[in-house]
């Protein structure tokens, strides 16, 4: 009993610490985003002081950061919502019919999936400035295809093999298309997986810096990401503005991520037990 007990205690000291490691960077962002600059850098650390809105009141004043962030739903909300309209139909076809070159086309999703995302940043430049799309949001939502479609080939092919596919027979003997299949059978019952898959993918639209900061560098066309960026030039940086700014960005992908941190669990594991 003994043992088991200084075990139980042994697991959460060291989960206590884990977790001390990995919420302390972002405890010590937004208390910064409430202190001046002088309680920011005194040493040792203020710990108990008069919390001030001035950073935030000066971030939004001076740094665009609120057309920033209404750039990055609108990225977002359009990358997910294309990256969808591609990649669900690409797995149930990867993940129902058999054709040649079908383990090629899986393969060749994975890896785009794991290309580095700047070995292709000059390509993208010189072809979105022929295009004139710099500054344009539109070419982020295209670019961003590049990683958001495979991601979703990626999760979804597994989300449609589970699904058993004697309802499919059944639908398809009452008459139904094969596309009315998909879209009434097969998309009903993936939909944690569909969930999952839009939300990691609007994570990694939300969060890109490379693309944002190299194709889309003028003000009206920032995203949220680079005006953090935007603050390092020139000979002192500020850096209340700075945290002020990092928790707007950060808070939506936060508070997003812990209300519907169940999805993902459920959307991850359907399909692992056939």
């Amino acid at each position: 009993m003994l043992r088991e007990y200084l075990l139980r205690i042994g697991h959460a000291v060291t989960i206590l610490i884990i977790l001390t490691i990995i919420l302390f960077p972002m405890y010590w962002m937004l208390a910064g985003s409430f202190k001046t600059a002088d309680q920011l850098f005194k040493i040792p650390p203020v710990w108990l002081w008069h919390p001030t809105a001035s950073g935030y009141l000066d971030a939004i004043a001076s740094s665009g950061i609120v057309r920033a962030l209404l750039n990055s739903v609108l990225v977002t909300a359009c990358a997910i919502a294309l990256g969808l309209a591609v990649g669900a139909p690409a797995a149930y076809g990867i993940s129902r019919y058999q054709f040649r070159g079908r383990k090629q086309v899986w393969f060749w999703y994975v890896t785009n999936w794991m290309l580095v995302p700047v070995v292709v940043l000059l390509p993208f430049y010189l072809t979105a400035s022929k295009l004139h799309l710099i500054n344009n949001p539109i070419v982020l939502i295209l670019v961003f295809q590049v990683f958001v479609v495979p991601l979703i080939v990626w999760l979804l092919v597994d989300q449609f093999s589970s699904v058993p596919i004697a309802l499919e027979e059944a639908a398809l003997l009452d008459g139904l298309s094969r596309f009315g299949i998909f879209w009434r059978i097969a998309l009903p019952l993936v939909k944690p997986g569909i969930a999952v898959s839009a939300i990691l993918a609007g994570i990694f639209a939300w969060n890109n810096l490379l693309y944002a900061f190299v194709l889309t560098p003028g003000n009206a066309s920032r995203t949220a990401p680079t005006i953090a960026m935007a603050y390092l030039g020139g000979y002192s940086v500020p850096w209340t503005k700075v945290m002020a700014s990092s928790v707007m960005i950060s808070a939506p992908v936060i508070v997003g991520g812990i209300i519907v941190h169940k999805y993902i669990a459920r959307g991850l594991t359907l399909g692992a037990v056939k």
